[in-house]
């Protein structure tokens, strides 16, 4: 299936939680549907909020049909902790290759299936927010922790902008789809 240019606007947050950190895109998610309860029209209605965790290529079918592909993610771009870097289209695997890698382990490999399948929407990008500590061990670091709120408000700049969005069945949040959870 080919994206769907009436499709939901879906935001993916990844991560491992138990890795300090690397758990910012998943508890970024976790904020946005925070949000989405107290204000239900905070979210596009056609936005599906994904807590991918670990999950990489087997997100899959959140990403088939989807109008647009947001990625919330723990970077190393050798920047200060905390700091937020949006990257869009080709500027994502750009970043990649200045790492040395393909983009951090299943974000790149679902990036790079979803293109091979024909899935991957036109417009997709990555909000990423560096890292300080990903040592065994729950919880943010200082910085990151108080880099959230920005990498919250950068997804919301960015759904904004992506206007004209139709309503899916199940509203914010679109439910639990499979590999999502609550």
């Amino acid at each position: 299936m080919i994206p769907d240019a009436e499709g939901p606007a879906v935001v993916i947050g990844v991560g491992n939680v138990l890795l300090g950190d690397d758990g910012v895109g998943v508890r970024a998610v976790e904020a946005l549907r925070a949000i989405a309860e107290r204000d239900p029209g905070a979210l596009p209605e056609a936005t599906r909020l994904v807590d991918g965790g670990t999950l990489g290529v087997d997100l899959l079918a959140d990403v088939e049909g989807a109008r647009s592909l947001l990625l919330i993610d723990a970077v190393d771009l050798d920047q200060p902790a905390g700091t937020v870097t949006v990257l869009r289209g080709a500027e994502i695997q750009a970043a990649g290759a200045a790492w040395g890698r393909c983009i951090p382990g299943g974000v790149g490999e679902l990036l790079a299936v979803a293109r091979l399948m024909g899935w991957l929407p036109q417009s997709v990008a990555l909000v990423g927010v560096q890292v300080g500590k990903t040592e065994l061990g729950a919880g943010l670091s200082e910085p990151v922790a108080a880099a959230l709120p920005r990498a919250v408000a950068a997804v919301l700049d960015h759904l904004s902008q992506l206007g004209g969005l139709v309503a899916t069945a199940g509203g914010p949040g679109g439910g639990s789809p499979k590999g999502a959870t609550a």
